[in-house]
Parts: structure tokens; C-alpha cells; sequence
């Protein structure tokens, strides 16, 4: 029973992943979509112990701690930190905004524990594991706005006045094409006047 729920939850994110990589034009491997879906089955459970890690503590100093554990801790870690940060980024990025981080910042040390990570790994004949990490790195950003369609798929509904009101003050922060196209499909249409604040008609 365990491996068939696991494996209905992973099969859930990866129709979520694929319609999201689809809606914003990201082009990601097999490989890439099916870590992606599993990252988020793993997140579901409740004993995730990455995530309230990297909600909590400075995300340089924890790269900077992982950079420096023996070979032998140091992958995990760098996956781990990678992980968390991308699923925060998607999942909880309003909380970060919160805290002042920049998301730049985020993604840039996420892309770098991934790119650590990757480059600890020996080639193998016809592998793509290095390949993969080296993607996650590279479409670190990209790979946030999905996983953050995915959240406000499944996780939140933007039919309500207040969910409308969340995606249009998301959209005057960030400016996303994606969170304009949510508000079009609620018969929204964001204008940001001269005068920089933002109206919706």
C-alpha cells in the first residue's frame, strides 16, 4: 500500500509538472519532470525535516556548510539544499519575500548546490545523473515558476476575491507572465499605469 500511494502522489505532480512546463513553454528533460514530481511527493510528507531547515536558517551559511562537509556528507547535503530551496522558492516564496531574501539570491544558491552536487558525481557510461543536476542549476529560476503553478493549482484557489487579489499583488511584484495569464483566465486584465501602481480591469 505505502509504494502504491507514493506512487498515485508522484503520478498526481507529474501531471501537474508536465501541464505546467507546458503552460509557461519550459523545456525540461523526462528526467528533470519526473525529479520534479517526486521532490514534491517527498515534500508531502509531514517528516520532511529540509523544509523547515531551509525556512529557518540563512541559506548562504548553509551552503557554505556544505561545501565544507567531507566528501562522503557533502552530496546530500548540496541535493538537500537544492531541493529545499527550489521547493520553497515555489512552494513558499511569499514567506521568503517576507523575510527580505531576494529571490536572485535564491536561486542563485540553489543553482550552485546543484551544480556542487552534480560535479561530485563520476561520469558513467550512458548516465544523465550529472546531466540532470546541471539542468536543475542552469533552469533553477525557471523550475521555481513551475513548481509554483503547481502549488496554486493544488494548493490554492485564486476563484475566491481574495485568491484574485493574491495573484494580482503577486503579479505587481513580480511582473509574471504566468500569473498575468492566471488573471486573464479569471477575466482579469492587469494594467500597470505611469504612475506605478497597478489596476485591474
Amino acid at each position: 500500500m505505502p509504494i502504491e500511494t507514493t506512487a498515485s502522489i508522484q503520478g498526481f505532480f507529474q501531471e501537474g509538472v508536465e501541464s505546467a512546463c507546458k503552460n509557461q513553454h519550459v523545456q525540461a528533460s523526462l528526467e528533470a519532470k519526473t525529479y520534479l514530481s517526486g521532490l514534491l511527493a517527498d515534500f508531502v510528507r509531514p517528516d520532511a525535516n529540509a523544509l523547515g531547515e531551509t525556512l529557518d536558517r540563512s541559506l548562504t551559511l548553509m551552503l557554505d556548510e556544505a561545501l565544507k562537509l567531507p566528501p562522503s556528507e557533502r552530496f546530500e547535503k548540496l541535493k538537500a539544499l537544492g531541493d529545499g530551496t527550489l521547493y520553497v522558492s515555489g512552494f513558499f516564496g511569499d514567506h521568503l519575500e517576507a523575510r527580505g531574501v531576494d529571490d536572485g539570491l535564491v536561486a542563485s544558491i540553489g543553482g550552485m548546490a546543484y551544480r556542487s552536487a552534480g560535479g561530485m558525481l563520476r561520469p558513467a557510461p550512458k548516465s544523465t545523473i550529472g546531466d540532470l543536476f546541471v539542468e536543475l542549476a542552469i533552469k533553477f529560476a525557471q523550475f521555481v515558476e513551475v513548481l509554483s503553478e503547481v502549488a496554486e493549482t493544488t494548493s490554492f484557489s485564486p476563484k475566491t476575491s481574495a485568491g484574485a487579489l493574491r495573484l494580482y499583488e503577486k503579479w505587481l511584484r513580480t511582473g509574471s507572465d504566468r500569473v498575468a495569464r492566471e488573471l486573464a483566465a479569471l477575466g482579469l486584465s492587469p494594467q500597470r499605469p505611469a504612475m506605478g501602481t497597478g489596476t485591474v480591469s
